[in-house]
């Protein structure tokens, strides 16, 4: 079957095909490399270059790790337990970085206009009480994994959008687990999350949608790829290694579940890769619908979208959760992919 590409898909995979050649000659020999990552869509990318055998192409034998939360992930790059991990900005990330152990080298998960992104949620209890939109949100409680986590990043440029700074509630509860079954319950009355949770828990009427996080944060860099300082400086054909077979399967899931060129048998093909590692306990027919539901755009070439990533670092400089002297250069090393 020939499909024609849309100029977004063709941008997309030129994009992809350069950051590839850009990286250099893959690894010498092979090499076991640990990647973190949690059970996402959002993850897909590298699911896909391991299934497909990206990694291998250029000499890595990867073995997945896989985490509940942003921060433990951080942790265990810091560590040199995991040597590549894709996640969100976090309080603790930073302060990892400040401290010389970890680096972000790339851009992952992205807000872009048109394309379904973060759902920002209340609970039944809450919309039944008025909580109808974003900026009926002050005074209300908002889940958040912990302080620091992107959901308190993205709640409170929420509130100053809207014109409350400082008056939402915040209520860490660690998991996304159990910030799920906090909403559900009414133990707090909003959260906003990626659309293959968001989808699911709205289709079954267990919460209710009442904005979009791209309203807010049009151009946010929602996750990024991240390693430790050491594998920067020091193991530079490894981490172009793994940015060259991220960056393929990034564009292979962008093409099949993002653009949507009309190849029906590529995107079936692509959900029953990725429900290999997504929604694991549920039979493929009730699975499909959500992870396609969660086909957020992977930044094509791992690029990095350098304002919001400094947008990012100025909130935790102002809020007190990191400390105000550490600067974007040692949060970021720009060396290995274009910035945008």
């Amino acid at each position: 079957m020939t499909i024609a590409l849309t100029r977004r898909q063709a941008l997309g995979t030129l994009a992809a095909a350069a950051a590839v050649g850009s990286f250099g000659a893959p690894a010498l020999a092979r090499e076991t490399v640990k990647v973190g990552a949690l059970r996402f869509t959002s993850h897909a990318p590298s699911f896909v270059a391991y299934e497909r055998g990206y990694f291998a192409d250029v000499g890595l034998d990867v073995e997945f790790e896989f985490f509940q939360a942003a921060q433990p992930m951080a942790v265990a790059i810091a560590s040199g337990d995991v040597d590549f991990g894709v996640t969100a900005i976090t309080g603790g990330l930073i302060s990892l970085a400040e401290k010389g152990a970890i680096k972000v080298v790339g851009g992952a998960l992205q807000e872009e206009a048109g394309i379904d992104g973060q759902m920002i949620l209340a609970s039944n209890a809450a919309h039944d009480a008025g909580l109808t939109s974003p900026a009926a949100l002050k005074g209300k409680t908002f889940g958040i994994s912990t302080a620091g986590s992107s959901f308190h990043y993205m709640a409170s440029k929420i509130a100053v959008a809207e014109g409350f700074p400082g008056e939402i509630g915040f209520r860490p509860l660690q998991k996304v687990s159990a910030i799920i079954g906090a909403l559900k319950s009414g133990q707090i009355d909003a959260w906003a999350i990626v659309p293959h949770i968001a989808k699911a828990l709205t289709g079954a009427g267990a919460v209710q949608t009442i904005g979009r996080v791209a309203d807010y944060l049009p151009d946010y860099q929602v996750t990024t790829v991240f390693t430790s300082a050491n594998n920067a400086a020091e193991e530079r054909a490894k981490t172009e290694a793994f940015l060259a077979a991220f960056s393929r399967g990034a564009a292979d899931f962008n093409a099949a579940l993002v653009d949507r060129g009309g190849d029906e048998a590529a995107a079936e093909e692509m959900v029953k890769l990725i429900h290999t590692y997504v929604y694991t306990d549920r039979p493929y027919e009730k699975a499909a619908p959500s992870i396609r539901n969660g086909a957020m755009r992977t930044t094509p070439g791992a690029a990095l979208k350098m304002g919001s990533v400094t947008d990012q670092l100025d909130w935790f400089k102002a809020e007190g959760l990191v400390r105000d002297d550490i600067s974007i250069d040692q949060l970021v090393d720009p060396s290995y992919v274009a910035s945008i």
